[in-house]
């Protein structure tokens, strides 16, 4: 069985379909602006990033969206000659699921229509033999408990018959994440169950009517690692695909955590895959058809293009309204005023051990090198024009661990390098991972401020559904960012 993400990171309740030969992975995104990154792949196992389709303010509204709200689960089809993603806003709710719609994955998509009455989370997208659009959704209306469904104009939004309810599960918690599909005659119905923790699993029932009642699988839960040993836990929140060759696969998301119990981990939600047999009329999951090979995430950004990298992205904030590209190499960041949200040029960490490291200009301003998961737990170093300061961030515990004076140079060397902790005899080490700030000098040698234990920025600490970034907050004034470089520290447990 696999324990190798196909794309790995903060990159949760993956949706896949197919066009041609070409297959299409979309994720969720939360607080984070821009929205819903979408990959690329003709082999399943090798993903290359498209675009994210929420790029634009009329399509995405995150300004004041707590962590871990925003976009939740999306769904992408691939229907007449045209891509659809339908999603949640969140903080948006009582505007109903949001649609939106392209002729290329890559975009322009369309701004979004609503769903008036179709309130709750993680729609779906389902068209029946005679082309009519069905919009189905984990329903938080108290009239209409469980998974609803109901049919669509997707091109207006406008709903063409009151919701009804397909089905309630299995039993366990949280019904969620409904995913309906036509084979053979019947439909079938995905859902995620249990909550995405370690009791999440993938349920599946059918029906030949929507209509009718759906009778639940007999061997359900068809994936679930709970009560196990496996590398990979919290595996659920599937979505099926046929592929070019009349096969089946399967996306789902897991995490991989590390560590002493209850075990940690740290870079969110991530999408595995898996193939599917159907026997006797059911779905039967086959987790080690595919072996993906962990690609090298590594990078370095001059910022030379007068377009930021689809990399980049900011909690609450698009990145284009506080980072400006003065001059090849010069990415000038403005901090926030009083009281406006945060602003940090973040990407996702990808590997279990990594290095970041920003060249700095902070002649004119304060600014920060950090990895967290949210805007109360994270690890940074801060620098200013005369010191810098190394501080860790723990809900409502703040401490500044080290003070030094900035080396000599036209700008500030800063890095954050995540590493395994070392065995410590027949029992793990509690710690899933050592997270180190350390100083460059011009020579690029480091002086390390501190090496923190990393299960303070894991979901099981911090709660919520992401996972960590890294990036670049401005503080005061003006930043500019000069390089940001990721490199993959080992080839350490990848896979």
């Amino acid at each position: 069985m696999s324990t190798t993400p196909i794309i790995a990171g903060f990159y949760p309740d993956p949706t896949i379909c197919r066009a041609g030969d070409t297959y299409y992975i979309a994720n969720s995104s939360f607080e984070f602006a821009p929205g819903v990154p979408i990959h690329r792949s003709t082999d399943l196992v090798t993903w290359t990033p498209v675009t994210n389709a929420l790029r634009r303010p009329d399509q995405l509204n995150v300004h004041a969206a707590p962590a871990s709200t925003g976009i939740y689960a999306p769904t992408l089809r691939h229907h007449g000659e045209k891509f659809w993603l339908v999603t949640t806003n969140v903080v948006e709710i009582h505007r109903g699921q949001l649609i939106v719609s392209a002729d290329d994955p890559a975009g322009p998509w369309s701004e979004p229509v609503h769903v008036d009455g179709a309130i709750g989370i993680d729609p779906d997208l389902a068209w029946d033999d005679d082309g009519t659009c069905h919009l189905t959704w984990a329903s938080a209306a108290p009239e209409l408990t469980g998974i609803a469904s109901a049919p669509i104009d997707p091109a207006t939004g406008e709903m063409l018959a009151p919701p009804r309810l397909l089905w309630t599960g299995t039993g366990l918690a949280f019904p969620e994440g409904p995913h309906l599909y036509r084979r053979d005659g019947w439909w079938y119905l995905v859902l995620a169950e249990g909550g995405t923790e370690r009791g999440h699993a993938v349920t599946i029932a059918r029906s030949r009517s929507l209509h009718e009642p759906f009778e639940a699988a007999p061997t359900n839960p068809i994936l679930t690692h709970r009560s196990s040993s496996h590398r990979v836990q919290n595996t659920g929140h599937a979505d099926l695909v046929q592929l070019a060759d009349g096969s089946w696969a399967m996306v789902y998301l897991g995490v991989r955590p590390r560590g002493q119990s209850p075990m940690f981990h740290v870079n969110g939600r991530e999408t595995f895959i898996a193939g599917v047999e159907w026997v006797d009329g059911w779905p039967v999951v086959d987790e080690g058809r595919f072996a993906p090979i962990p690609p090298d995430h590594s990078f370095v950004d001059r910022f030379d293009s007068s377009e930021l990298d689809q990399r980049w992205m900011s909690p609450n904030l698009f990145p284009h309204t506080f980072a400006r590209r003065q001059a090849p190499g010069r990415l000038v960041l403005t901090a926030p005023a009083k009281g406006d949200p945060r602003r940090v040029l973040a990407a996702r960490a990808r590997d279990l051990e990594w290095t970041a490291e920003a060249h700095l200009d902070t002649s004119g301003g304060t600014g920060r090198l950090l990895v967290g998961i949210d805007g109360s737990h994270w690890y940074g170093l801060t620098a200013d024009a005369e010191m810098v300061e190394a501080m860790v961030v723990i809900g409502p515990a703040s401490t500044i661990v080290a003070r030094v004076p900035v080396p000599p140079g036209d700008s500030v060397k800063l890095r954050i390098s995540v590493r395994e902790p070392p065995t410590a005899g027949l029992m793990p080490r509690p710690e899933p991972d050592i997270v180190e700030l350390a100083v460059l000098d011009a020579d690029g040698m480091p002086q390390v401020l501190g090496a923190f234990d990393g299960r303070y920025l894991s979901t099981e600490v911090t709660g919520g559904f992401t996972g960590r970034t890294f990036g670049v907050e401005p503080i005061a004034g003006e930043v500019v960012v000069r390089q940001v470089s990721y490199r993959v520290r080992t080839t350490t447990a990848q896979s």
